[in-house]
């Protein structure tokens, strides 16, 4: 280096530095949670959140705890059986995961799997009494960017303690009754005039033959025909990232870079819920919303949407999301022809 020109020596003084906080930072994400040292205690006057789910005795483990810990490690088995690389995290990869310093909490955010209740539930736990019952918090509220905290606000040094430390918890669903519900949701409601113009009025341009001049316009009758060739075309991700509402679960929460305390699903979300927040101790603070939509999406109702998509396409859609099937333990749907 001594024969090198000083802005050489500090540009590259200034790239070994940069890798070395990203191996840093990437070393603390994956690395387990180290075990509690003999006589010391948690902060609070409790058992910790990670030793109550993982560290009880056995025979006195819920029916729920067991679940839970069982869901944690097949998803660790997948990920070593699917995944070869490993890559470092950036702060971008970070903005899905809410942070409660309070109550030592992160929650990774999976839209259509129940979100806007559990981000009504951290605004409860985050406000300082501001706000006490989750339903009182209208929908559109608790997705304002800046009412919670998201991991990727921090600094490396705090975003590595806080990975360590707190209880880190997802929610996933079957990821064809997701989609559908993605579908119903964006493109079946009069009201959602802006994923109309800004994905809509693409779709139809792109996919539909012969479309009117209206439905060019206004993008509000895609069929979820033209909304599965969308999704599957290679064109939609080279030229942006999916939306947040269609993109697979492990790139939005990266379950093998970041270990999850918690895997709960939409399919057993109130117990799992319950767990969540027994865990935090903080069940008597705040109660989960309970369900009181007549028409939620499930597997009867994604069968009869797939029913009119060829094999060919369900062949591709489920290629695109088999990673989601295959850490979070989905079984292939009974009613996918892909011959």
């Amino acid at each position: 280096m001594m024969g090198m020109p000083r802005g050489g020596r500090l540009f590259l003084a200034t790239c070994l530095c940069s890798l070395f906080v990203l191996v840093l930072y990437f070393q603390s994400i994956t690395k387990p949670e180290p075990p509690l040292k003999s006589g010391s205690r948690p902060a609070k006057s409790r058992r910790s959140p990670l030793q109550t789910l993982y560290k009880g005795d056995q025979v006195q483990l819920s029916a729920a705890q067991k679940s839970l810990q069982g869901r944690r490690e097949l998803l660790e088995q997948a990920c070593l059986s699917h995944t070869r690389k490993r890559r470092v995290l950036s702060p971008e990869d970070l903005k899905h995961l809410i942070v409660d310093d309070k109550h030592s909490l992160i929650y990774c955010y999976v839209p259509k799997v129940a979100c806007t209740n559990w981000k009504r539930v951290l605004m409860v736990l985050t406000s300082d009494g501001r706000y006490t019952d989750p339903l009182a918090i209208p929908a559109n509220e608790a997705h304002v960017a800046g009412n919670l905290r998201t991991l990727s606000e921090f600094s490396v040094a705090e975003i590595n303690q806080r990975l360590r430390s707190y209880l880190k918890f997802i929610f996933v669903r079957e990821p064809f009754e997701r989609i559908v519900s993605a579908y119903r949701n964006k493109f079946t409601r009069s009201y959602n005039t802006a994923f109309h113009k800004r994905y809509g009025t693409k779709i139809i341009q792109r996919y539909r033959t012969d479309p009117e001049p209206d439905a060019l316009e206004k993008g509000n009758d895609v069929t979820f025909r033209e909304f599965v060739q969308y999704l599957v075309d290679p064109r939609t991700q080279r030229e942006e990232p999916f939306n947040e509402h269609w993109e697979r679960v492990h790139s939005l929460c990266h379950p093998c870079l970041i270990h999850y305390d918690v895997v709960g699903k939409y399919e057993t979300l109130e117990p799992d819920a319950q767990a969540v927040l027994r865990l935090a101790s903080v069940e008597g603070t705040v109660q989960f919303p309970t369900s009181g939509k007549s028409t939620r999406t499930d597997g009867n109702m994604a069968a009869r949407f797939f029913k009119h998509i060829s094999p060919f396409y369900q062949k591709k859609l489920f290629n695109l999301y088999r990673m989601d099937f295959m850490l979070f333990n989905y079984s292939t749907p009974d009613y996918l022809r892909t011959r």
